[in-house]
Protein backbone atom coordinates (compact mmCIF):
# COMPACT_ATOMS: atom_id res chain seq x y z
CA UNK A 1 0.00 0.00 0.00
CA UNK A 2 1.29 3.54 -1.12
CA UNK A 3 -0.03 6.34 0.60
CA UNK A 4 -0.82 9.55 -0.44
CA UNK A 5 -1.06 12.84 1.57
CA UNK A 6 -5.42 12.57 1.74
CA UNK A 7 -4.03 10.48 4.71
CA UNK A 8 -2.64 13.73 6.77
CA UNK A 9 -6.24 14.98 6.92
CA UNK A 10 -8.52 12.02 7.49
CA UNK A 11 -6.37 10.86 10.44
CA UNK A 12 -5.41 7.28 8.93
CA UNK A 13 -2.26 5.97 10.63
CA UNK A 14 0.75 6.55 8.45
CA UNK A 15 3.44 3.42 8.17
CA UNK A 16 3.73 2.32 4.83
CA UNK A 17 5.25 3.60 1.15
CA UNK A 18 4.66 7.05 0.24
CA UNK A 19 5.81 9.48 -2.77
CA UNK A 20 8.73 11.62 -2.11
CA UNK A 21 5.95 14.91 -2.80
CA UNK A 22 3.69 13.16 0.05
CA UNK A 23 6.16 12.51 2.48
CA UNK A 24 7.42 16.47 1.92
CA UNK A 25 3.85 17.95 2.09
CA UNK A 26 3.37 15.24 5.51
CA UNK A 27 6.85 17.47 7.12
CA UNK A 28 5.43 20.62 6.24
CA UNK A 29 2.39 19.58 7.92
CA UNK A 30 4.44 19.25 11.24
CA UNK A 31 4.02 15.54 11.73
CA UNK A 32 6.75 14.14 13.66
CA UNK A 33 8.05 11.27 11.23
CA UNK A 34 10.93 7.99 11.20
CA UNK A 35 11.79 8.04 7.43
CA UNK A 36 13.66 5.19 5.57
CA UNK A 37 14.88 4.97 1.72
CA UNK A 38 17.30 6.15 -0.58
CA UNK A 39 20.14 9.05 0.11
CA UNK A 40 19.07 11.09 -3.12
CA UNK A 41 15.40 10.83 -1.66
CA UNK A 42 15.80 11.79 1.84
CA UNK A 43 18.00 14.44 0.75
CA UNK A 44 15.86 16.40 -1.06
CA UNK A 45 13.17 17.02 2.12
CA UNK A 46 12.08 20.21 3.42
CA UNK A 47 13.51 20.71 7.30
CA UNK A 48 11.25 19.52 9.90
CA UNK A 49 10.49 16.80 12.98
CA UNK A 50 11.82 13.82 11.01
CA UNK A 51 14.74 11.38 11.44
CA UNK A 52 15.93 9.16 8.85
CA UNK A 53 18.23 6.51 7.33
CA UNK A 54 19.42 4.89 3.70
CA UNK A 55 17.90 0.99 2.80
CA UNK A 56 16.47 0.51 -0.32
CA UNK A 57 14.51 -2.42 1.21
CA UNK A 58 11.16 -3.09 2.73
CA UNK A 59 8.73 -4.86 4.04
CA UNK A 60 5.50 -3.69 3.05
CA UNK A 61 1.85 -5.28 4.05
CA UNK A 62 1.68 -6.84 0.60
CA UNK A 63 4.95 -8.21 0.38
CA UNK A 64 9.06 -7.59 0.61
CA UNK A 65 10.21 -5.39 -1.96
CA UNK A 66 13.22 -2.66 -3.34
CA UNK A 67 11.91 0.87 -3.56
CA UNK A 68 13.79 3.40 -6.15
CA UNK A 69 14.47 6.89 -5.54
CA UNK A 70 10.70 8.06 -6.01
CA UNK A 71 9.25 6.40 -2.84
CA UNK A 72 10.35 6.53 0.82
CA UNK A 73 8.99 4.18 4.25
CA UNK A 74 7.42 6.71 6.38
CA UNK A 75 5.67 5.99 9.93
CA UNK A 76 4.26 8.84 11.35
CA UNK A 77 4.46 9.04 15.58
CA UNK A 78 1.49 12.10 15.27
CA UNK A 79 -0.82 9.64 17.43
CA UNK A 80 1.83 8.94 20.26
CA UNK A 81 2.66 11.38 22.14
CA UNK A 82 5.58 14.15 22.17
CA UNK A 83 8.36 13.99 20.36
CA UNK A 84 11.64 15.35 20.01
CA UNK A 85 14.95 14.76 17.56
CA UNK A 86 18.28 14.43 19.05
CA UNK A 87 21.29 12.98 17.22
CA UNK A 88 24.54 11.70 18.91
CA UNK A 89 28.47 11.48 17.94
CA UNK A 90 30.22 7.93 19.12
CA UNK A 91 31.38 9.81 22.22
CA UNK A 92 28.01 11.08 23.51
CA UNK A 93 25.76 7.77 22.77
CA UNK A 94 24.92 7.09 26.25
CA UNK A 95 22.98 9.86 26.42
CA UNK A 96 20.39 8.21 23.72
CA UNK A 97 18.94 6.20 26.78
CA UNK A 98 20.22 8.84 29.61
CA UNK A 99 17.69 11.49 27.98
CA UNK A 100 15.08 9.40 26.82
CA UNK A 101 11.36 9.77 28.23
CA UNK A 102 10.70 7.90 31.53
CA UNK A 103 7.91 6.44 29.77
CA UNK A 104 8.29 6.38 26.21
CA UNK A 105 11.61 4.93 23.81
CA UNK A 106 14.21 6.24 21.88
CA UNK A 107 13.77 5.12 18.08
CA UNK A 108 17.78 5.15 17.08
CA UNK A 109 19.33 5.11 13.62
CA UNK A 110 23.08 4.69 12.78
CA UNK A 111 25.14 4.18 9.74
CA UNK A 112 26.32 0.82 9.11
CA UNK A 113 30.00 -0.21 9.48
CA UNK A 114 30.66 3.23 11.33
CA UNK A 115 32.08 4.09 14.96
CA UNK A 116 28.66 5.30 16.37
CA UNK A 117 28.05 1.25 15.23
CA UNK A 118 30.79 -0.52 16.65
CA UNK A 119 30.89 1.61 19.73
CA UNK A 120 26.84 1.26 20.14
CA UNK A 121 27.46 -2.25 19.90
CA UNK A 122 29.91 -3.04 22.11
CA UNK A 123 28.33 -0.39 24.92
CA UNK A 124 24.28 0.05 25.00
CA UNK A 125 24.28 -2.77 27.33
CA UNK A 126 26.04 -0.37 29.97
CA UNK A 127 23.98 3.14 29.17
CA UNK A 128 21.90 4.42 31.66
CA UNK A 129 18.46 3.16 32.42
CA UNK A 130 19.16 0.82 28.84
CA UNK A 131 16.41 -0.90 30.03
CA UNK A 132 13.78 1.09 31.50
CA UNK A 133 14.30 3.50 28.49
CA UNK A 134 14.66 1.22 25.66
CA UNK A 135 16.44 2.00 22.72
CA UNK A 136 15.12 0.49 19.82
CA UNK A 137 15.72 1.47 16.14
CA UNK A 138 18.08 -0.05 13.16
CA UNK A 139 21.53 0.06 11.45
CA UNK A 140 21.25 2.16 8.18
CA UNK A 141 22.21 0.30 4.80
CA UNK A 142 22.71 1.05 0.91
CA UNK A 143 21.63 -0.89 -2.07
CA UNK A 144 24.10 -4.34 -2.05
CA UNK A 145 24.44 -3.66 -6.21
CA UNK A 146 26.02 -0.50 -5.64
CA UNK A 147 29.63 -0.46 -5.23
CA UNK A 148 31.05 1.49 -2.73
CA UNK A 149 27.78 3.03 -1.77
CA UNK A 150 27.93 4.68 2.43
CA UNK A 151 25.29 3.78 4.68
CA UNK A 152 24.28 7.91 5.85
CA UNK A 153 21.37 8.63 8.66
CA UNK A 154 19.39 12.26 8.16
CA UNK A 155 18.67 14.74 10.79
CA UNK A 156 15.61 16.68 9.67
CA UNK A 157 15.85 19.51 12.29
CA UNK A 158 18.65 20.51 10.28
CA UNK A 159 18.61 18.58 7.26
CA UNK A 160 22.13 17.58 7.34
CA UNK A 161 23.03 13.50 6.37
CA UNK A 162 25.86 12.10 8.44
CA UNK A 163 27.75 8.35 8.01
CA UNK A 164 28.93 8.56 11.43
CA UNK A 165 26.16 9.87 13.73
CA UNK A 166 23.16 8.82 15.46
CA UNK A 167 19.79 9.93 15.21
CA UNK A 168 16.92 9.42 17.43
CA UNK A 169 13.68 10.24 18.06
CA UNK A 170 12.83 10.40 21.64
CA UNK A 171 9.04 9.66 22.14
CA UNK A 172 7.16 10.27 25.27
CA UNK A 173 3.88 8.14 25.31
CA UNK A 174 1.12 9.32 27.71
CA UNK A 175 0.96 8.05 31.31
CA UNK A 176 -1.77 5.52 30.42
CA UNK A 177 0.41 3.45 27.54
CA UNK A 178 3.61 1.50 27.67
CA UNK A 179 5.73 0.34 25.04
CA UNK A 180 6.75 -3.06 24.37
CA UNK A 181 9.82 -4.41 22.18
CA UNK A 182 9.39 -7.86 20.99
CA UNK A 183 12.22 -9.64 19.47
CA UNK A 184 10.95 -11.93 16.55
CA UNK A 185 14.22 -14.52 16.23
CA UNK A 186 13.28 -17.71 14.13
CA UNK A 187 16.83 -19.40 15.09
CA UNK A 188 17.51 -21.93 17.77
CA UNK A 189 20.62 -23.38 18.22
CA UNK A 190 21.65 -26.84 16.27
CA UNK A 191 22.45 -29.10 19.37
CA UNK A 192 25.82 -29.23 18.17
CA UNK A 193 28.92 -28.02 19.82
CA UNK A 194 29.12 -24.47 21.75
CA UNK A 195 31.64 -22.58 22.32
CA UNK A 196 32.30 -19.07 23.51
CA UNK A 197 35.54 -16.03 22.78
CA UNK A 198 38.35 -14.70 24.80
CA UNK A 199 37.10 -10.92 23.80
CA UNK A 200 34.61 -8.35 22.58
CA UNK A 201 34.77 -8.24 19.06
CA UNK A 202 33.26 -7.65 15.62
CA UNK A 203 36.62 -9.86 13.99
CA UNK A 204 37.62 -12.73 16.47
CA UNK A 205 40.77 -14.50 15.81
CA UNK A 206 40.17 -17.32 17.73
CA UNK A 207 37.38 -19.36 19.57
CA UNK A 208 37.30 -21.81 22.34
CA UNK A 209 35.37 -25.49 21.82
CA UNK A 210 36.00 -27.96 24.71
CA UNK A 211 38.64 -26.38 26.23
CA UNK A 212 40.80 -25.99 23.18
CA UNK A 213 41.40 -22.27 21.72
CA UNK A 214 41.45 -22.64 17.51
CA UNK A 215 41.67 -20.40 14.58
CA UNK A 216 37.99 -18.95 14.17
CA UNK A 217 38.29 -18.98 10.37
CA UNK A 218 39.28 -22.58 10.41
CA UNK A 219 36.40 -23.51 12.73
CA UNK A 220 33.94 -22.13 10.68
CA UNK A 221 35.12 -24.43 8.11
CA UNK A 222 35.28 -27.24 9.72
CA UNK A 223 31.78 -26.85 10.58
CA UNK A 224 30.91 -25.70 6.89
CA UNK A 225 29.74 -22.49 7.94
CA UNK A 226 31.22 -20.12 5.84
CA UNK A 227 28.40 -19.72 3.42
CA UNK A 228 27.23 -17.11 6.39
CA UNK A 229 23.89 -18.37 5.83
CA UNK A 230 22.82 -19.43 9.60
CA UNK A 231 24.24 -17.15 13.04
CA UNK A 232 25.77 -18.03 15.60
CA UNK A 233 23.13 -18.26 18.52
CA UNK A 234 24.26 -16.81 22.05
CA UNK A 235 22.25 -17.36 25.37
CA UNK A 236 22.03 -13.75 27.29
CA UNK A 237 20.09 -13.39 30.42
CA UNK A 238 17.99 -16.49 28.78
CA UNK A 239 17.41 -15.08 25.55
CA UNK A 240 18.71 -16.45 22.21
CA UNK A 241 20.38 -13.81 20.46
CA UNK A 242 21.88 -13.75 16.98
CA UNK A 243 25.35 -13.09 15.65
CA UNK A 244 25.67 -12.97 11.80
CA UNK A 245 28.29 -14.17 9.78
CA UNK A 246 29.58 -10.77 7.74
CA UNK A 247 32.52 -12.55 5.68
CA UNK A 248 35.13 -15.61 6.14
CA UNK A 249 38.45 -14.87 3.77
CA UNK A 250 41.19 -16.46 4.60
CA UNK A 251 42.13 -16.04 8.33
CA UNK A 252 39.70 -13.19 8.65
CA UNK A 253 36.26 -13.53 10.12
CA UNK A 254 34.05 -10.44 10.36
CA UNK A 255 30.80 -10.58 11.92
CA UNK A 256 27.72 -8.17 11.58
CA UNK A 257 27.79 -7.74 15.68
CA UNK A 258 30.02 -8.23 18.49
CA UNK A 259 30.90 -11.40 20.52
CA UNK A 260 30.95 -11.21 23.93
CA UNK A 261 33.18 -12.99 26.38
CA UNK A 262 31.13 -15.48 28.81
CA UNK A 263 28.41 -16.03 26.76
CA UNK A 264 28.42 -19.61 25.45
CA UNK A 265 27.04 -19.71 21.36
CA UNK A 266 26.03 -22.52 19.28
CA UNK A 267 25.04 -21.98 15.32
CA UNK A 268 21.44 -22.03 14.25
CA UNK A 269 19.62 -24.80 12.77
CA UNK A 270 18.12 -23.83 9.35
CA UNK A 271 15.03 -22.12 8.94
CA UNK A 272 12.93 -23.84 5.87
CA UNK A 273 10.49 -21.29 5.40
CA UNK A 274 10.94 -17.88 6.47
CA UNK A 275 7.77 -16.44 5.71
CA UNK A 276 5.54 -18.77 6.88
CA UNK A 277 7.70 -19.03 10.21
CA UNK A 278 7.51 -15.39 10.44
CA UNK A 279 3.77 -15.64 10.03
CA UNK A 280 3.01 -18.17 12.44
CA UNK A 281 4.72 -15.79 15.08
CA UNK A 282 2.33 -13.20 14.30
CA UNK A 283 -0.79 -15.34 14.75
CA UNK A 284 -0.09 -15.77 18.39
CA UNK A 285 -1.37 -12.16 19.68
CA UNK A 286 -2.78 -8.46 18.36
CA UNK A 287 -1.14 -6.47 15.68
CA UNK A 288 -3.14 -3.58 15.84
CA UNK A 289 -0.68 -1.56 19.05
CA UNK A 290 2.39 -2.34 16.33
CA UNK A 291 3.32 0.93 16.23
CA UNK A 292 6.82 0.45 14.47
CA UNK A 293 8.98 -2.55 13.17
CA UNK A 294 11.99 -3.29 11.22
CA UNK A 295 13.23 -6.38 9.53
CA UNK A 296 17.17 -8.01 8.79
CA UNK A 297 18.47 -7.65 5.69
CA UNK A 298 19.62 -11.52 5.89
CA UNK A 299 16.24 -12.42 6.64
CA UNK A 300 15.23 -10.65 3.34
CA UNK A 301 17.86 -12.38 1.13
CA UNK A 302 18.13 -15.91 2.50
CA UNK A 303 14.39 -15.94 3.55
CA UNK A 304 13.68 -14.46 -0.45
CA UNK A 305 11.75 -12.32 1.46
CA UNK A 306 11.04 -10.14 -1.76
CA UNK A 307 7.60 -10.46 -3.16
CA UNK A 308 6.44 -12.16 0.34
CA UNK A 309 3.84 -10.72 2.69
CA UNK A 310 4.42 -11.83 6.58
CA UNK A 311 1.05 -10.28 7.30
CA UNK A 312 0.77 -6.75 9.33
CA UNK A 313 4.14 -6.35 9.53
CA UNK A 314 5.52 -3.70 7.68
CA UNK A 315 8.82 -1.63 7.70
CA UNK A 316 12.80 -0.74 6.58
CA UNK A 317 15.41 -4.17 5.76
CA UNK A 318 18.25 -3.43 7.86
CA UNK A 319 21.77 -3.92 8.47
CA UNK A 320 21.11 -4.48 12.15
CA UNK A 321 18.87 -4.75 14.51
CA UNK A 322 18.27 -2.37 17.74
CA UNK A 323 16.32 -3.35 20.53
CA UNK A 324 18.31 -2.18 23.99
CA UNK A 325 21.73 -3.73 21.68
CA UNK A 326 22.28 -4.78 18.47
CA UNK A 327 20.53 -7.74 16.89
CA UNK A 328 21.18 -9.86 13.68
CA UNK A 329 18.72 -11.81 11.67
CA UNK A 330 15.85 -10.28 13.78
CA UNK A 331 12.43 -8.99 13.18
CA UNK A 332 12.08 -6.05 15.88
CA UNK A 333 8.96 -4.38 16.79
CA UNK A 334 7.44 -1.85 19.34
CA UNK A 335 3.70 -2.07 20.67
CA UNK A 336 2.27 0.90 22.49
CA UNK A 337 -0.48 -0.43 25.06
Amino acid sequence: MEYSPSAISTGRRINGLMSVSATAALIEAGAPLAIAGRAEALAGLPRGCWIGGTTPYFMTESGGCIIGADQLFVTDFSHLGTVRVNRYDQDNLQQITAEAPHNGFALTIIPFHSACHKRFAQEAGSYPQAYLRPAIGWIAGFDLNDEGAQAQVFDGITGRSHTDRAVVLHIQLPEDFTPVINMINLFERDGGQTFHFDDVSFSPSHVVVDGVRLPFADYIRSRGMEHGRLPMVGGYAGAHTNVSLRSVHGDNVELYAPVFPDVEYGFARPVSDYAAEFRKRFESGPRESVAWSCNCILNFLYGELEGKALGSCAGPVTFGEIAHGLLNQTLVEVQVI
